[in-house]
């Protein structure tokens, strides 16, 4: 058990620290931030309403009070992940693997959440 949440409270810090620094860098380099989405084919306006999601997600993820909210929350990143993976594979800049990276995480994350 306890290596259970070992692992799960590791995966999940690294998650989140990975999420908390997207969304500072959506929140304080929107600019930046907007020219890659254009280059990805995303419209720009997502950009703050997606860095205010994180913030949450990472929250409800941390604060494990509500089972749904929790899995909503997996369910965003997930959604966001693989999108990411796609986008970045599809205009073929070598992105990608930050996407790879978070989806290791999230699935390690959510296995161990559920057995401890």
């Amino acid at each position: 058990m306890k290596t259970n949440k070992i692992i799960y409270w590791v995966s999940t810090g690294l998650l989140s620290a990975m999420m908390l620094m997207s969304a500072g860098m959506y929140l304080f380099n929107t600019e930046e931030i907007q020219e890659i989405f254009l280059s990805l084919g995303f419209p720009v306006f997502v950009v703050i309403p997606l860095a205010i999601a994180k913030i949450l997600g990472v929250i409800a993820i941390l604060t494990r009070r509500s089972k749904a909210i929790i899995e909503w929350a997996y369910a965003g990143f997930f959604f966001d992940f693989v999108l990411a993976f796609f986008a970045h594979q599809n205009v073929n800049d070598g992105e990608h693997i930050g996407a790879v990276i978070a989806l290791a995480l999230l699935s390690v994350s959510y296995i161990f959440g559920r057995r401890i």
